[in-house]
């Protein structure tokens, strides 16, 4: 059984300080740019198109921008909104952490849409091409709520159980490393294998990053704990599993829409 005993500041100088968190969602976004642009050219090249490069450039900073509203009002809205009308200022304290996955995506289509619409770009190609790299942010995203300690799971006797000291004495799922690797790793390998089939058919990667990301996380959620705030709704589902849940559906509508 393993202790965690991670610190989840790399380095802090007083004025100067870096969080494992923070990195991660650095090094998403700089590879995201990075590998975007590689697909958009594969596209391009493999399907005689001509989508812009250049204008991908102007896209990332809509999507930084989503998703740290998007992430933030979908924590507030969806995890905990009686204590966010009862203290609205700390709606803007992003710094003390609480930022939704789902909440991201929203802000994400939403910004896709309107950057679609100023810019012409193909509002789906855009939204394959974030989907075939966001599963490398998913998984930084993981590993710094493992090393964080939270988003913890349920207790456990397998060997590879994880204490969370801060929490508790008892063996854990560490369900922040299931997620990393699914939604993470396997889903990164299953959506870049679909854009590079041929025929490559647009919308396709978006609706199914929307179905297995979905099924991954409602997999994942059987072995987490649910948010203390909020429990099982109808004593069953975790407010994950219910927003996935919704997600499916329309990556299933989606997908047989494009069909």
């Amino acid at each position: 059984m393993y202790i965690h005993n991670l610190n989840p500041i790399i380095f802090d100088f007083g004025i100067l300080s870096l969080k494992w968190y923070s990195l991660a969602y650095l090094v998403g976004v700089i590879f995201g740019w990075w590998f975007g642009k590689k697909i958009i050219s594969f596209i391009n090249n493999k399907h005689k198109n001509d989508y812009n490069l250049d204008l991908f450039d102007d896209f990332i900073t809509y999507v930084i921008i989503s998703i740290i509203i998007g992430g933030r009002l979908g924590y507030v809205l969806f995890y905990n909104l009686s204590y966010f009308l009862s203290n609205p200022l700390e709606i803007f304290f992003i710094w003390k952490g609480g930022m939704s996955f789902h909440g991201g995506l929203l802000g994400i289509i939403i910004a896709t849409i309107l950057f679609s619409k100023k810019k012409g770009f193909d509002k789906l190609v855009l939204l394959d091409v974030v989907s075939c790299v966001a599963p490398v942010g998913i998984f930084f995203g993981r590993l710094a709520n493992f090393i964080n300690g939270e988003l913890y799971g349920k207790p456990t006797e397998l060997p590879w159980a994880v204490t969370f000291p801060l929490v508790d004495e008892l063996g854990r799922h560490p369900s922040q490393i299931y997620e990393a690797l699914l939604e993470g790793g396997l889903l990164f390998i299953i959506l870049n294998l679909i854009i590079k089939k041929t025929p490559y058919k647009r919308g396709e990667c978006a609706a199914a990053f929307l179905i297995f990301y979905s099924l991954f996380r409602i997999f994942s959620e059987f072995f987490r704990e649910p948010d203390l705030q909020i429990g099982y709704i109808f004593n069953y589902v975790s407010m994950g599993s219910l927003l996935s849940f919704f997600m499916f559906c329309v990556g299933i509508v989606m997908y047989f829409r494009i069909k």
